[in-house]
């Protein structure tokens, strides 16, 4: 779920200062009727890879736009739309530089101050830099001995299971830690008698209580809260993050970045969508639309040429659609108010070819319809029937203003459509309800009957290596939820040989998902070490489906680099899966660099750690981590097929 509560979206497009033209000030520098430019510079001279940021409210929505200096200070802030704007610049090592007020065509230059000590500076830092300065046990402590013991849970077994939990599939998949407000204490929650009772009450405010205290419990709260108590006290007492954050350089400072606020105070933002992931001329320069998830029942709708914003309405179809709970402890904000009041849940959006916008919806209660339990004659419920699901289908038609919802067996989380002739919308999960849910879209255009467009399909793997699907056995795998209703992941690998005889149904489900351009459909799976999973549909689903699962290489000898908890994934034309891990790696997985046997009872997971590429992200490391330990989370990845930036 979630991210963090910022009401954004952020367009990117580069621009080359070697594209300028013409002399002012002999530096090269030409503000044209819809720009501003200038030179920033302080006490120390010309400033590089500074941040100049335009900022107006005389829009419909307020705007934003932002640039990075040259190696000679210049910036230029293009196309901006007429306003009167307030500019100021912002570096790493600086003090903002006064605000000023101006219109566009103006020539601006900027003088922030130089920053009088690393505090001041480390002011300005990112929130990973600060979120780093936690400490993090010692290899040495795990596995954990318990609320009698070191006060970690006995079921966190490594230090990079640790890892994993306070950042991507726990604590950081609701919240940006280490920013100005998480790393220090709000007076409501500063008159406790230690810092430890402080973050244990901190942690059970408002609607993502339950959510928060169930991943404390995952940790062992005696532990966590020690350590992130001691955390921020040692921030108030003036400890700054070791590391200094280094400026953009070289093509980073050719970005500009676009901003729009087109939500409200009190909903967050999760995902938005501008074009068919197919086609990217699908809607060009058409709405951006958005999904507030568990805060708002409605899509936010963004126009970015008239940078306007309007909303969506999304209905539910029964009355006792679940709604959000009550908060478990007041927030130092809200206090005792529930400010998120969404029924449908949206979690993400998808346009189509037709320029309809599909949204994963919840419609109606967790319990299914008969036709999806044991006994019906869908093909799927006879081979995997599913007794619930908490979030099914929508789509919005922009031309006729009215959104179709639909009914699916299988639950819905993250959704794409394949290039195929029957434009498949193969949905997600979340990671949990243990399968992987696709709807014929053509079918349904054709019927408006989601029982018959419908399919699924368990992940079953091809352990007896026949080459076909057979009976199966299930895995001793147990997945994990949080109390908010999603899936933390897997709770242990299969074994490192199934079962020679049978095949073997992967216990776990989609968390990201993408398809190839062979038809493939690649999911990732959460938890520890985590994995991706190859799901081939075969001729004839759910009869034919059989699946691989690749796990992300950990404590295995034959890997150079080790990693783990994938979340959000895409592929590339070359079928090619990216993953975003919580190792603070971006990973590649190539299945054609494979060579051990991809079926049979030894490709359980670690079978093909050649296949994986590790690419170490920036950032700082975890105090006390050794290996890799990036303070940062990465939530999703996108690839750029068509080559659009």
């Amino acid at each position: 779920m979630k991210r963090t509560a910022d009401f954004f979206v952020v367009l990117l497009t580069i621009f080359a200062f070697a594209g300028y033209s013409g002399a002012q000030r002999n530096d090269g520098i030409n503000v044209k009727a819809d720009e501003i430019g200038g030179v920033v510079s302080s006490t120390s001279g010309v400033e590089a890879g500074v941040w100049v940021i335009a900022e107006t409210t005389d829009l419909p929505t307020r705007f934003i736009k932002e640039v990075v200096t040259d190696d000679e200070g210049r910036y230029l802030i293009p196309a901006l739309p007429s306003a009167t704007y307030t500019v100021w610049a912002r570096g790493y090592g600086l003090i903002d530089s006064p605000k000023i007020h101006t219109q566009i065509g103006k020539r601006l230059d900027l003088r922030p101050e130089v920053a009088p000590s690393a505090k001041a500076a480390a002011q300005y830092y990112p929130a990973n830099y600060w979120y780093a300065m936690l400490h993090v046990p010692g290899e040495n402590e795990f596995p954990g001995t318990g609320p009698h013991g070191n006060g970690i849970s006995p079921g966190i077994k490594t230090q990079g299971q640790w890892l994993h939990l306070i950042k991507t599939d726990s604590c950081e998949s609701c919240h940006q830690l280490g920013n100005k407000y998480t790393r220090s204490i709000p007076d409501l929650f500063s008159h406790f008698d230690s810092p430890a009772q402080s973050w244990m009450r901190r942690v059970q405010s408002g609607q993502a209580g339950r959510a928060m205290v169930g991943g404390l419990a995952q940790l062992g709260p005696e532990r966590a809260t020690a350590e992130f108590g001691d955390w921020t006290t040692r921030i108030a007492g003036g400890e700054i993050p070791k590391q200094a954050p280094p400026r953009p350089q070289g093509v980073e400072r050719n970005v500009v970045i676009t901003q729009w606020d087109w939500a409200d105070e009190k909903a967050y933002l999760h995902d938005e969508i501008s074009t068919d992931k197919r086609n990217p001329r699908v809607n060009a320069n058409g709405f951006i639309y958005g999904s507030a998830e568990e805060s708002r029942d409605y899509v936010p709708v963004l126009d970015p040429m008239h940078h306007s914003a309007t909303r969506v309405n999304v209905p539910y179809r029964d009355q006792d659609t679940p709604g959000q709970p009550k908060p478990l402890q007041p927030s130092a904000f809200w206090g005792d108010e529930a400010i998120w009041d969404s029924h449908t849940t949206v979690h993400n959006p998808m346009f189509d070819d037709r320029g309809r916008v599909w949204l994963t919806s919840r419609i109606r209660g967790p319990s299914n319809p008969e036709y999806c339990k044991a006994g019906s004659d869908l093909p799927s419920a006879k081979l995997t029937p599913v007794e619930r699901s908490g979030r099914q289908l929508a789509v919005y038609d922009p031309v006729t203003k009215q959104t179709s919802l639909i009914d699916t067996c299988f639950s819905t989380h993250h959704l794409v459509f394949a290039s195929d002739t029957t434009n498949t919308l193969w949905t997600s999960s979340g990671g949990g309800g243990g399968v992987v849910g696709w709807l014929n879209t053509r079918m349904w255009d054709q019927t408006h009957d989601a029982r018959k467009s419908q399919g699924w399909t368990a992940l079953v793997l091809d352990t007896n290596g026949n080459g076909k699907r057979d009976p199966y056995l299930d895995s001793e795998q147990k997945v994990l939820t949080a109390p908010s209703g999603e899936s933390l992941g897997t709770s242990s690998a299969l074994p490192a040989t199934a079962d020679s005889a049978h095949d073997t149904r992967l216990n776990a489900a989609f968390y990201g998902i993408a398809v190839g351009s062979d038809g493939m459909v690649w999911g990732s799976v959460l938890g520890f070490p985590g994995g991706i999973v190859r799901l081939n549909p075969g001729t004839n689903p759910p009869e034919t489906a059989l699946a691989e699962y690749y796990e992300v290489p950990w404590q295995n000898p034959k890997a150079p680099v080790w990693g783990f908890s994938p979340r959000g994934m895409d592929i590339d034309r070359n079928n090619v899966v990216w993953v975003a891990l919580g190792s603070g790696h971006l990973a590649s997985f190539d299945r054609t660099k494979c060579k051990s046997p991809l079926n049979g009872p030894g490709a359980t997971g670690q079978h093909c750690p050649e296949g994986w590429t590790l690419y170490p992200t920036p950032g700082p490391n975890f105090q006390g981590v050794p290996g890799s330990g990036s303070a940062d989370s990465h939530y999703y990845d996108w690839v750029d097929q068509f080559d659009t930036l």
